[in-house]
């Protein structure tokens, strides 16, 4: 059903890195989201005051906050795919992280709300009027919402929008919450008891931990959020594929909402290639990259002596020390600077953001033992944060 919806509303689905589709996809989630919400927001509050269960209500107006977000998800993703202006040289696609947030508030205000409501069910009972229709309702539900989960996942993950799969995790607890209710009813059914308040608060909980859930997703992109392993991964074997690029260093990725990241990495190439045929390597990759992970990049090219074994020995000594510290400590920009009484080795360390705040400790460690590990060597350190 999923690649149905797709094929019938989306051009050229395949290129989902153009802003226009992505507005396409964020315009089908909306919809089908909209309609199916409004949908059973009125078949359960139908339900809820025929039977005046809490429970049924509650669930009810969680598919009604379901419905309004949405709604901000179309106006997100419209908002999103607008272009560069002068104002917003980088676009304007972390307004979807912004919708993603919205909606997590919305959730998270429901969820306190229906929980008011269920305190007071708890405190004054009263006996709810179950029917058979209010069962096959609730069933109903818990099928759709499964299917709009699933949905909303696929569309997420073809193209890579926390907003969709935020709205997926949803839908799935939905179902969870809406089971719960059926639950309640079965019970109240079979035993003559009332569990309908703590059912609603029960159901609550999990709207609550529903819109905490999507709110963390969506502000880590804004915070500045590490970028995923496998696109650090992919993007050095990129670079590195060229057999004249000998290593890669200061790689950072900037994230300007999805579709919309700026890359930028220093590329170590030897020191005797021509100057020229150089600089035409690092704009190829530079193009290649753009067309392979849709980002801007712009590379750093650092020329390295490769020929001088003396230099090669005592740098692979440094690293050596270095790893013994910190395994995930790295050096690069490496130099010697020989003397007649003594040698400078000069080279940036960078270390994890967390060991920024031992950063005088750190160099003077590295000194040390690289001075006892020959008294005529002499440190010089940069130490810095590695983004990634």
């Amino acid at each position: 059903m999923t690649e149905l919806l797709v094929k019938w509303f989306i051009r050229d689905k395949e290129n989902v890195n153009d802003a226009k589709v992505r507005q396409s996809y964020g315009r089908l989630s909306g919809l089908v989201g909209i309609c199916c919400n409004v949908i059973l927001f009125a078949l359960k509050l139908f339900a809820g005051l025929a039977t005046g269960a809490v429970s049924i209500m509650a669930d009810a107006f969680n598919n009604l906050s379901d419905a309004a977000s949405s709604v901000v998800t179309l106006i997100g993703f419209y908002m999103a795919g607008k272009p560069a202006d002068l104002d917003h040289p980088y676009g304007h696609g972390r307004i979807e992280y912004l919708s993603g947030l919205f909606i997590a508030a919305a959730i998270l205000m429901t969820g306190v709300e229906l929980m008011k409501s269920s305190i007071e069910k708890i405190l004054h009972p009263e006996a709810p009027d179950f029917s058979v229709v209010s069962i096959i309702i609730l069933i109903v539900s818990i099928l759709v919402k499964m299917w709009m989960s699933r949905f909303n996942q696929k569309l997420g993950k073809w193209i890579q929008s926390e907003a969709m799969k935020a709205t997926a995790a949803d839908s799935l607890s939905d179902c969870i919450s809406t089971s719960a209710v059926l639950i309640g009813v079965f019970i109240a059914m079979a035993t003559g008891k009332n569990p309908d308040g703590w059912i609603g608060a029960l159901v609550a909980l999990f709207v609550c931990f529903a819109g905490f859930s999507a709110a963390r997703d969506t502000i880590q992109p804004l915070l500045g959020q590490a970028p995923a392993p496998e696109l650090v991964k992919k993007i050095r074997e990129r670079v590195l594929r060229e057999e004249k690029i000998l290593g890669v260093h200061d790689l950072v990725v900037h994230d300007y909402g999805p579709g919309r990241r700026m890359i930028s990495l220093h590329a170590e190439v030897s020191y005797k290639e021509d100057i020229l045929e150089a600089h035409d390597l690092i704009d190829n990759i530079e193009r290649d990259l753009m067309k392979e992970f849709q980002c801007s990049a712009t590379i750093h090219m650092d020329p390295v002596v490769t020929d001088d074994e003396e230099m090669n020995q005592i740098k692979k000594m440094v690293e050596d020390m270095v790893t013994a510290e910190n395994a995930d400590w790295k050096i690069h920009d490496f130099r010697m600077v020989r003397g007649s009484s003594h040698t400078n080795l000069i080279f940036d360390l960078a270390v994890m953001p967390e060991d920024l705040k031992r950063k005088q400790e750190i160099e003077r460690r590295i000194k040390e033992k690289i001075h006892d590990a020959d008294a005529s060597f002499y440190a010089v350190v940069t130490v810095e944060q590695s983004f990634i």
